[in-house]
């Protein structure tokens, strides 16, 4: 059985060395569609329909990548504004036929082109991951959603189910990298280029710690299960710390 290693959206700040890495148009920027449908489920409950006494919503869709999440999430935010942003061209070229506005940002340095307190909600979907300063990311994050306004966070769990007996026998987590050439002491065929890892409670305390109040994590499932392990992951879900994916929904405070 082999595990493929999971598309995620590319980050928008690269430091030297990475560059040339998230420019790479063979690097996948995509995220599984189990995760993103539950994801945007998440983001409709947290926004409602577009009505009387409640206007369209500015949700960015920070590190879009290829932009499926963000035109998921649009399908079911009928009304809502959502817009793409990410660092890598490559990225927004592939997203801006699925998105009606991308726009190149960082979310370090200059910092994101949106004024503060001017979002309603932000998608950061399979981008922590990748970041060398995710504590910069979330101040930057905070800047610019209003509020009360909604993170919608996902990232791979290093606590998963099947990284825990993979730590027992001495092998290298799935999702872990200890190079961006080749994988070297895990499953998977693919670098996708992380950086940072979390376990549930990490990323509660972590989101906590950046002024957000966690409403609820929810668990996800990892298409780069082996097919005869997928009920277990999809059964894992019931259990967020032991699910493969992280969803974390929280407000800012």
């Amino acid at each position: 059985m082999t595990w493929p290693e999971a598309p995620v959206s590319s980050p928008t700040k690269p430091v030297p060395g990475l560059r040339g890495f998230y420019e790479n148009p063979t690097v996948p920027v995509a995220s599984g569609e189990a995760r993103t449908l539950r994801q945007a489920r998440m983001l409709v409950d947290a926004l409602g329909p577009v009505g009387p006494g409640r206007p369209a919503a500015t949700v960015l869709d920070v590190g879009c990548g290829d932009g499926s999440a963000g035109a998921i999430a649009a399908r079911a935010l009928a009304g809502h504004r959502i817009v793409g942003i990410d660092w890598s061209q490559d990225a927004l070229r592939r997203a801006a036929p699925r998105l009606s506005q991308v726009v190149r940002g960082e979310l370090t340095g200059s910092g994101l082109p949106f004024a503060s307190g001017s979002a309603d909600a932000v998608l950061f979907s399979e981008v922590i991951e990748h970041l060398v300063d995710p504590d910069s990311a979330l101040d930057e994050l905070h800047r610019v959603l209003r509020p009360g306004g909604h993170l919608m966070l996902s990232t791979p769990n290093l606590a998963a189910w099947y990284n825990r007996g993979l730590l027992l026998a001495g092998v290298q987590p799935v999702f872990s990298e200890v190079s961006l050439r080749r994988i070297h002491g895990r499953p998977g065929r693919e670098v996708a280029g992380h950086l940072r890892l979390y376990t549930m409670r990490a990323l509660r305390e972590f989101v906590a710690a950046s002024g957000f109040e966690v409403v609820r994590v929810a668990g996800a499932p990892f298409h780069g299960v082996p097919r005869p392990l997928r009920p277990l992951d999809r059964l894992a879900c019931g259990l967020p710390s032991l699910a493969s994916i992280l969803l974390v929904h929280a407000r800012k405070v």
